[in-house]
């Protein structure tokens, strides 16, 4: 029993940080790193510069997970998606994972202020505060939680692009509109499958306030301006052809997906659909932050 304790215990600290979001989120900082180092040859120190990045990257989200996860214990516990999570069970006393968390923000703000620039750890710190204090809070309140909730979230690429040009720019800005707009469409459709579940725990989330209807308006909406957001890295001259060519055809995919919702008016199939539609949207996402990287080599 004692020998299989350590491990257990380690695998619940490390889900505590939530290590899936860390990983689609570092895609996101990778791909923003690849478009701000497009036009510079490779070298030992633009590789270190990458190690740092990503490292701090992975700090500073694993830590605001951990206060998501100690504030949502509460109403986790009545959901089937996180009821077994380490903190809601209380396999990791809240205390603990506090502790954990602030250590990790102070390691990776130090990373990413000292081995890269200010400018990413500013970026680092504010997704940090946004997603860990004033999402986690607004998503008990307001009906507009997830918004809030995607400015956290389209901070990843802005920091890797930051940490190699040192500055926020049109690129910069085109970067954050593109992942902001991309989570409604995710999170709208997750909201539809599971809205039961948040309608149960009080949660204010946009299908139990608006209806399902109104829902697939906005995931219609977003969708287009993340799509029309991925195509501009192309007319800004900041990705080349086969970038467009790929993004074009992901983006009429993900156009259509999000159209075909309003062919489905029995709450059944617009379940079935919103499933769909939330795994689709993480598969257009992966693929899009890889086309990113590899793009600059293409020209």
């Amino acid at each position: 029993m004692g020998e299989n304790a350590a491990p257990s215990i380690f695998k619940d600290y490390i889900q505590i940080t939530k290590p899936g979001i860390i990983t689609s989120n570092l895609l996101g900082t990778i791909a923003g790193f690849c478009i701000g180092a497009r036009n510079l040859s490779s070298s030992l120190s633009l590789w270190e510069l990458f190690f740092w990045t990503v490292l701090g990257t992975v700090f500073v989200i694993g830590s605001s997970a951990i206060v998501n996860n100690v504030y949502d214990a509460d109403i986790d516990k009545h959901m089937e998606r996180t009821k077994n999570r380490p903190i809601t069970n209380g396999r990791i006393p809240k205390r603990n994972a506090i502790l954990l968390s602030i250590v990790m923000i102070v390691i990776g703000e130090l990373i990413l202020g000292l081995m890269v620039n200010p400018i990413a750890a500013v970026i680092g710190f504010t997704g940090f505060v946004f997603y860990g204090f004033v999402y986690t809070m607004s998503k008990r309140v307001t009906v507009v939680n997830t918004e809030i909730g995607c400015i956290s979230g389209a901070t990843p690429p802005i920091i890797g692009y930051t940490a190699v040009t040192g500055e926020f720019d049109l690129i910069a800005l085109l970067l954050f509109v593109f992942m902001f707009a991309w989570q409604p469409p995710h999170f709208f459709a997750l909201a539809m499958k599971r809205a039961e579940e948040y309608k149960s725990v009080n949660v204010p989330m946009l299908p139990n306030k608006v209806g399902f209807k109104q829902t697939k308006v906005h995931i219609l909406i977003y969708t287009v301006f993340a799509v029309a957001a991925s195509l501009l890295l192309y007319f800004f001259n900041v990705l080349g052809i086969w970038y467009l060519i790929v993004a074009g055809i992901l983006g009429a995919v993900f156009l259509f997906r999000a159209i075909q919702s309003f062919k489905f008016r029995e709450k059944e199939s617009e379940l079935v659909w919103s499933g769909k539609m939330f795994k689709f949207s993480i598969m257009y996402l992966t693929l899009m932050f890889v086309t990113m990287m590899f793009a600059p080599l293409f020209g």
